[in-house]
This record gives C-alpha cells, structure tokens and sequence, in this order.
C-alpha cells in the first residue's frame, strides 16, 4: 500500500506564504495522480490542486489559481503545494492524496490513499 505523511502547515499571516509538502512511500506504481485538497470546519472536504506524476499535467481549483503551486521531486518521492498569497479563507485542515490512474482527479470519491492532514491557519 502507498503511505503519506504531509508536513508544513502551521500560522501565517495573511500575504504570507507556505509550501506543504507529501513524502510518499511504499510500493512503485506505474501511474500515480496526486491531488491537495482541503476541509475547514464544520464544511466538506473540497479539492484545490492535483497533477499527473509522469507527465505533471496540472490543475487548480479557481479560488486558489495564481496564487497556488503543485509539483514533485521524484528524487524524494514527494510532491509539494507552494501557497503564495494566503488568505483568511484559505484556513483549513490540508490533506494530502494518491491513486493509480493515467490523469487528473478531482473528485475526494478517487482518490484511494490519503495522508493525515495537515492544519494551515491564516490570520487577517
């Protein structure tokens, strides 16, 4: 089975900026899409960024495109989410996710394997 762990949430200001980042582990898949996606309290979980491993093909939810950035190291096996430009709004618990699959994913119901979590508070 494939393990995530994310890491680097924590406060910020609004303006501010963070990188999370998912280490991956596990067995090799052939095909893997990674997606970001987020959950504030008391509201659903939604998606905010996902990419293809081999190609890096990439997409972004609207609220958080310009500002945001997905991408991988296959060096570290780990994949990043560079948020510049943080807002109050952006406050949620930051989840990490994995599937084998050929394309992008935006759906939670995908998305097969997923990390803990991570909480990124923006202050106003």
């Amino acid at each position: 089975q494939v393990q995530l762990v994310e890491s680097g949430g924590g406060l910020v200001q609004a303006g501010g900026s963070l990188r999370l980042s998912c280490a991956a582990s596990g067995r090799t898949l052939p095909n893997y899409g990674m997606g970001w996606f987020r959950q504030a309290p008391g509201k659903d979980r939604i998606f905010v960024a996902a990419m293809t491993w081999s190609s890096t093909n990439t997409y972004y939810a609207d609220s958080v495109k310009g500002r945001f950035s997905i991408s991988r190291d296959n060096a570290k096996n780990t994949v990043y989410l560079q948020m510049n430009n943080l807002k109050p709004e952006d406050t949620a618990v930051y989840y990490c996710a994995a599937v084998q699959t050929l394309g992008i994913r935006v759906r939670p119901n995908e998305y097969a394997y997923w990390g803990q979590g991570t909480q990124v508070t923006v202050s106003s």
